[in-house]
């Protein structure tokens, strides 16, 4: 089942279960980014978030895109993550973060690679025929637009639908790989927010084919996880990194950040 990733010291597996605001969860996400380039570790968080936010790739011209004002007068909270991609609406999901030295899990290309399979062999756990995408010609170029419209290669698909969209950053020394594993089609509710009038809604289905809880999925995450070598852990008492998350949690929750472009 799956790829081992590179064997490494130690791995850490925290399902944090605590939904939290769109800036915390980046600012935690940032935090575990930097405990991989100090203590050079692993790092597997499973997350939620509240209230249901749409978060904003590092570099995406959301200014162009969005319309701030209908996401006040609608109170929907938005934050701009540190990695790359486009947007996504988070609520009915499980969202994941990697963090790790480089070469626990090798070059950008490989530890994408990796991380998806896990991704596909949670699913094949649970029951869900899922398979990796395939690479697009390279004169298709980047899709536009949200995560979720169209693969670009290499994500996990169900059937035809991408599932699970990911995006990650990369640091002299470490990197941080998020995403998100849709257990619900809501990812239309950023055709309401955006600068252009929203198109008809699809019929809302299950991407997955049939319900998959929160929970159910992230143990199936954790133990496909489980197979990359190394010493696992289980963190119990997050709250250590809650705290050091603080040092961040400004940055991401600031309007000038979140609408920098």
């Amino acid at each position: 089942m799956g790829e081992k990733g590179p064997a490494c010291l130690d791995w850490y597996f925290w399902l944090d279960d605590t939904p939290r605001p769109g800036f915390m969860n980046m600012a935690i996400d940032s935090s575990l980014l930097a405990l991989a380039e100090s203590d050079g570790v692993g790092i597997l968080r499973l997350y939620r978030w509240a209230p249901a936010c749409v978060s904003f790739g590092r570099h995406e011209p959301v200014a162009r895109r969005y319309d701030r004002a209908r996401f006040r007068t609608l109170g929907v909270d938005a934050v701009r993550r540190p990695t790359g991609g486009r947007a996504v609406w988070h609520d009915a999901e499980l969202t994941y973060a990697v963090a790790a030295p480089l070469g626990m899990l090798g070059t950008l290309q490989e530890s994408c690679r990796r991380i998806h399979a896990m991704l596909r062999d949670a699913l094949l756990l649970l029951g869900v025929d899922a398979a990796l995408a395939p690479r697009p010609p390279l004169a298709a170029g980047l899709p536009r637009g949200r995560c979720f419209d169209a693969a670009t290669g290499g994500e996990v698909l169900v059937g035809e639908r991408k599932v699970a969209g990911s995006a990650q950053l990369r640091t002299g020394t470490a990197l941080l790989q998020h995403g998100s594993l849709l257990l619900a089609d809501d990812q239309q509710r950023l055709a309401d927010l955006g600068a252009t009038p929203a198109p008809d809604r699809p019929a809302r289905t299950l991407p997955l084919g049939r319900p998959v809880a929160f929970v159910d999925a992230a143990a199936a995450v954790a133990e496909a996880a489980r197979h990359w070598t190394g010493r696992w852990h289980d963190i119990i008492d997050g709250e250590p990194i809650v705290e050091s998350a603080a040092a961040y949690a400004d940055g991401f929750r600031s309007e000038t950040w979140t609408w920098c472009r």
